[in-house]
């Protein structure tokens, strides 16, 4: 009973988040566990299950006598996150630079020279959208590379956060696609060169690059 409990807390935590990023809950929305229980489809219990897992990840807060609200995006919360994606993706991307397989690093400099010829040839929804999942992909899949579960949590829930804020300012947009491609090529072509110095700079302007975008400037 225990592990189906599990499961469908498990369930519930994930759907809450697709409807977050997909802003069927919106940034700074108060609503109650009943409303929670029509917008993700999942059980009362399994809702209230959730509930102080969201409230640990900092995805959710009680508010007193109105029920709970979903954090608004604000410039504390994108000052926090990106602090947080740099300190993670700083060691992240210095040891992949060091020990991440040659192949893989060709292969993702093989899909981003594509996915940039296609969008100078035409930025349309289906290659923004693809530029947008290979973009999250690879800074996943450098995060994972560590080895260390502690870390890629932690980054998931930062990567939830970041990624609302992107839903809200710093998507890519078709005429940002070249030029985040260039810059993720940037940060490849240094570790081809396993020259974890400039990996690290590389990857400090990118995310810079995003948070700027993020605030307006």
């Amino acid at each position: 009973m225990a592990e189906a409990d599990a499961f469908l807390r498990d369930r519930a935590y994930s759907s809450f988040t697709e409807k977050l990023m997909s802003r069927d809950i919106q940034p700074g929305q108060i609503v109650s566990q009943r409303e929670l229980v029509q917008i993700t489809g999942m059980p009362l219990g399994a809702i209230r299950e959730m509930i102080p897992r969201l409230e640990a990840d900092g995805l959710i807060r009680t508010v007193p006598k109105r029920g709970l609200q979903v954090p608004a995006i604000d410039l504390d919360l994108i000052r926090n996150a990106f602090q947080l994606r740099k300190i993670i993706e700083r060691e992240a991307f210095d040891h992949f630079c060091r020990e991440g397989p040659e192949a893989e690093i060709d292969r993702f400099a093989e899909e981003h020279r594509a996915m940039r010829e296609e969008a100078l040839a035409g930025a349309t929804p289906d290659v923004v959208a693809r530029a947008q999942r290979l973009d999250w992909g690879f800074h996943d899949h450098v995060i994972d590379a560590l080895g260390n579960a502690i870390i890629s949590d932690i980054h998931r829930v930062n990567a939830i956060k970041i990624r609302l804020i992107a839903n809200a300012d710093t998507k890519i947009l078709p005429e940002l696609v070249v030029s985040v491609m260039d810059e993720h090529l940037g940060i490849i072509y240094a570790m081809q060169a396993r020259n974890p110095a400039r990996t690290v700079s590389a990857i400090h302007a990118h995310i810079e690059s995003a948070r700027k975008r993020a605030v307006g400037l």
